[in-house]
């Protein structure tokens, strides 16, 4: 079945100056316009296409990747705006639209903003907004707790930032939780962290600290042996440096040594540390 907005992969069914047709099933024969094709490319063949549409509003087929696909969000720069809405870059020669009722606040050319993108169920065409709790589910569904997922930073709060969770759902991130400066659009790895009585989401940067202690001395060690059983990078070393070599938090670190130091695996001195 063919999804708009998706890629799709569909058979070449005829070849022509203008282009190669594929089977786009019930949507007919799918264009795909000649400046997309190859030479080699043959009838029969089956090829991975991304489906879209053109400057007339009919669908067609591009070899193209766009930087977001429909059910996804992302972070999404203004070309333009008009009485119509506001135009986004998104990889394609038409720009994607986002409707004045779509937009949280009115759009200005040269920022960017987080947007969902879905298809307008009324005109059918690749839509975007930054309304995303229209579109996003604020209440937890089929998450766990410590479930790893994939967060992106979608605005700040006076308790911490808020977060796109694996591009449906919206959550909380702590400031505590963040332990480091996040970007207005940052994608990171996060962790369920709690569900609350209504059923929003809290979530983290970390997992449950017993598991990121573990992980982490694994991580520890592995550094270790890659750099023959030395690291200068103590309990003592900035923040940063930390977050940058193991991407954890300076607390979750020194945990983390003190397990491998009980464990009798490392051997901890104020300039560096060592392999037992």
């Amino acid at each position: 079945m063919l999804n708009v907005g998706q890629h799709n992969r569909l058979k070449v069914i005829k070849k022509t100056d203008f282009g190669l047709f594929l089977d786009g099933g019930k949507y007919g024969d799918m264009l795909l316009p000649k400046r997309y094709s190859t030479d080699t490319m043959a009838i029969g063949d089956d090829l991975g296409v991304f489906i879209c549409l053109d400057s007339q509003d009919c669908i067609i087929a591009t070899t193209l990747t766009p930087k977001v696909r429909v059910g996804e969000c992302a972070l999404l720069e203004v070309k333009d705006v008009n009485k119509v809405g506001a135009f986004l870059d998104w990889g394609l020669p038409k720009d994607l639209l986002v409707p004045h009722n779509e937009q949280h606040k009115p759009m200005e050319v040269g920022r960017s903003y987080v947007v969902y993108v879905f298809l307008d169920p009324y005109s059918h065409r690749i839509t975007a907004s930054s309304r995303l709790n229209r579109h996003l589910e604020e209440r937890a569904s089929g998450f766990s707790i410590g479930q790893e997922v994939e967060l992106q930073i979608s605005g700040r709060t006076q308790l911490g930032y808020k977060a796109v969770i694996n591009n449906s759902h919206l959550g909380l991130l702590f400031r505590d939780d963040a332990f480091r400066t996040l970007v207005y659009g940052e994608k990171t790895r996060g962790f369920i962290k709690a569900i609350r009585n209504d059923q929003k989401i809290d979530v983290s940067l970390q997992a449950r600290a017993r598991d990121a202690k573990e992980e982490l001395a694994d991580k520890i060690m592995a550094d270790l042996i890659a750099n023959d059983g030395v690291s200068y990078i103590t309990d003592k070393s900035d923040p940063e440096l930390i977050y940058k070599t193991f991407n954890a938090s300076k607390g979750v670190y020194k945990n983390a040594l003190s397990l491998l130091y009980k464990q009798r695996k490392i051997v901890i001195t104020p300039e560096k540390i060592t392999l037992a």
